[in-house]
């Protein structure tokens, strides 16, 4: 279902959820990229990789860390991101019913305090 929202993009969920992190924070540490997706460093290596295989990301070393940057192409798709993301969620919520959407937003706030816990 995700990837179908997607798919207009051109990039799969994850990606897409990798290139919000990099316009939220532009020179982002991949090393916090993975920490923040829970990823492991190969997996967000070969997305970064296929990411600015299309134009929509850079990347930088400053001693050790690899430092990633939207490009303008990047840039330019953040709308079509929350777009996407927008529809799957509206999608989810078919699904789920109209009640069962503070369910949804209540199962988000517990994952965020998770994330920031850690």
């Amino acid at each position: 279902m995700a990837e179908d929202e997607f798919a207009p993009s051109g990039l799969n969920p994850t990606s897409a959820f990798l290139m919000l992190r990099v316009l939220e924070k532009d020179g982002i540490s991949q090393k916090e990229i993975g920490q923040s997706l829970h990823l492991k460093p190969s997996t967000i290596t070969r997305l970064i990789e296929s990411l600015q295989a299309k134009g929509l990301l850079s990347s930088r070393q400053d001693g050790r860390l690899s430092l990633i940057y939207a490009t303008d192409r990047g840039r330019e798709m953040e709308s079509q991101i929350h777009e996407c993301w927008q529809k799957l969620r509206q999608r989810y919520n078919t699904i789920l019913d109209s009640q069962d959407d503070e369910l949804s937003l209540q199962l988000n706030e517990v994952s965020n305090r998770l994330e920031s816990a850690e």
